[in-house]
């Protein structure tokens, strides 16, 4: 028995297909099934029904496939002690993020790892939030920056910082004078909003409802985008706190705050509730809070390392 072939008949347990998993290990279809069919002569028990379509594990196989989890848990574990001992940085991580969130983050991110961190080995996958944490479930993401809350019970969120958001509005709007915008009397009309809005649960705010009045949305794309499209064709948009910076001096002057109630996000490092980089999550933490502003920052991640 191997952890290898313990890997396998995760993997088939995860994709309930045998070419399907064995692309995710990597190999070859007969090499997994061929390594699947040893493990289950050595244990002298069925793990899957081959009959059923998908593929299903057995009654056995099931309690099997649990003990496997758990061995694969504890064998990570062990790596990621040895190389929290030896004070390793080297590893690799896989992030996702979304695209309210990439351009303040990411540039700034990239430098201080590659400068700081350079042994680690740093992918990032921009998407919506629906892809990206179906890759987290499977693995194929170690870790997600993402607006909160996700609410799905596979997942570990951990805020890191909490952001507002900004009216930007145009000369040419009936309420550019006033010195804020206040929410519960936010008009719709001439509102530009993405199509997935600035957090997850849809209609926590007006400018997060998909189908508001007379709201125009952007169905894909930036910010910065939505801030271009108020220039030209006036009207006004909800941006998040991180991008008035990005903002010139004239374009500044349109910003207003917002209130009755104050809106604002947390964002959340996710991850699977099996993930075991704890050293490397932490070292992603530390580099997140160091790129944005102080005040921002959860306090608790301000004191305290993450412990999975």
């Amino acid at each position: 028995m191997t952890l290898q072939q313990l890997e396998y008949i995760v993997a088939v347990d995860k994709y309930r297909h045998f070419v399907k998993a064995a692309e995710s290990c990597e190999i070859t279809q007969s090499t997994l099934s061929s390594l699947i069919q040893k493990l289950e002569n050595e244990l002298d028990a069925i793990i899957f029904d081959r009959t059923s379509h998908p593929i299903k594990p057995t009654v056995i196989g099931e309690s099997i496939i649990a003990q496997a989890k758990i061995i694969l848990y504890n064998a990570e574990q062990l790596k990621e002690f040895v190389q929290s001992q030896r004070k390793e940085e080297s590893g690799s991580l896989r992030i996702g993020t979304v695209s309210t969130i990439a351009p303040y983050i990411l540039p700034k991110l990239f430098k201080k790892l590659s400068t700081e961190h350079s042994q680690i080995q740093v992918s990032v996958e921009e998407a919506r939030i629906l892809t990206i944490t179906e890759k987290l479930e499977r693995a194929e993401l170690d870790v997600a920056i993402l607006p909160m809350p996700i609410d799905n019970k596979e997942l570990l969120e951990i805020p890191i910082y909490k952001e507002r958001f900004m009216a930007y509005v145009s000369p040419s709007e009936s309420f550019f004078d006033k010195e804020q915008v206040c929410v519960s009397k936010m008009p719709t009309e001439n509102l530009w909003v993405l199509r997935e809005a600035y957090c997850p649960n849809s209609g926590k705010f007006t400018f997060c409802c998909k189908e508001k009045g007379n709201a125009a949305i952007y169905e894909a794309g930036s910010i910065e985008t939505l801030v271009k499209i108020v220039d030209e064709n006036g009207g006004f948009s909800i941006i998040p706190e991180l991008h008035v910076a990005l903002l010139s001096p004239e374009q500044q002057k349109r910003i207003k705050p917002m209130c009755n109630p104050e809106p604002s996000r947390e964002v959340a490092l996710v991850v699977r509730k099996d993930f075991v980089k704890e050293r490397l999550l932490n070292i992603l933490a530390k580099t997140v809070i160091d790129v944005i502003p102080e005040h921002m920052v959860n306090e608790r991640v301000k004191k305290y390392s993450i412990k999975l």
